[in-house]
């Protein structure tokens, strides 16, 4: 059986989680992010703020170098180190709420591998179908990458050029007091968004990195910010290249042209490079 034979006997690996939503994440990420928290418990939550539950449990004495949990469990053991979240989907069928009682099913849906001129790549792609009352609320699909260690003195390459105009554009800094934070809400071991010595020496990144899950939430804050009354129906984002605690965190949309009830949105710096690009479908 050859290496990607084996990784990929984890398709089909299924595992789940039932929680009952409680208000301290969400009064926690809306102090992070300057938002009213009362308002926001007593409401549906914002999309993609079930980000704050079903969180790592991993024992300290089973997390990996970088700080996640070691693979080989419910993720297959791919054998590459480099770990992003490289972007998702999801579909919103019905608000959640604090007080509810969810339950997330997860399961491993493809593993594959590829080569290109950045290297070799593992991908793996992980469902998770979150349910209130046997009623489907959420369905989201979860892209991860893995790839190698960059070599000593290795180059990042220029972040890609922002292609569109925003109608809406909101700057700011996600200094390493909201990377603790987002960290800390989510708990999230990785120490790309706290090590500096890690991130620098081991990483080969010349800053704390900008979490890709932070800046997927900062496009639909923007998205609330100027259209309260728009509820998001489908959301999909994919990083492209990464962005640090030092630069200045840009997140913009505009309408899609081509079709109504779609809007594009981005992150970037503030020289016009990008880091991530979206899109949501929405009603009202």
């Amino acid at each position: 059986m050859t290496q990607l034979e084996h990784l990929r006997t984890w398709i089909g690996r299924s595992e789940s989680r039932t929680e009952t939503l409680s208000p301290e994440p969400v009064i926690g990420l809306a102090a992070t992010l300057d938002l009213d928290g009362d308002a926001l418990v007593r409401g549906p939550l914002p999309p993609l703020w079930h980000w704050l539950y079903f969180l790592p449990r991993a024992p300290q004495r089973e997390l990996g170098q970088d700080g996640h949990p070691a693979l080989g469990g419910f993720m297959p053991p791919v054998p590459l180190p480099r770990r992003m979240w490289a972007g998702g989907e999801l579909e919103f069928r019905r608000p959640l709420r604090v007080g509810d009682t969810v339950t997330r099913t997860s399961t491993v849906r493809n593993v594959e591998y590829k080569t290109g001129r950045s290297g070799e790549l593992w991908f793996v792609t992980v469902e998770h179908v979150l349910t209130v009352g046997g009623e489907t609320a959420l369905n989201e699909r979860h892209d991860l990458v893995y790839r190698a260690m960059p070599e000593p003195g290795q180059a990042l390459p220029p972040r890609p050029r922002l292609a569109h105009e925003a109608t809406w554009r909101r700057q700011l800094r996600a200094d390493p007091v909201m990377l603790f934070r987002f960290s800390a809400l989510t708990f999230n071991g990785h120490r790309i968004h706290y090590d500096h010595d890690y991130v620098r020496d081991v990483e080969g990144y010349p800053g704390l990195v900008v979490h890709g899950p932070l800046q997927a939430v900062l496009t639909l804050d923007l998205l609330a910010r100027e259209m309260p009354a728009a509820s998001v129906r489908r959301f999909g984002f994919r990083g492209l290249a990464p962005l640090f605690h030092h630069d200045t965190v840009t997140v913009g949309g505009a309408p899609d042209a081509a079709t109504p009830g779609k809007l594009v949105l981005w992150t970037g710096d503030d020289a016009g490079g990008q880091s991530m690009e979206a899109w949501a479908e929405v009603e009202g």
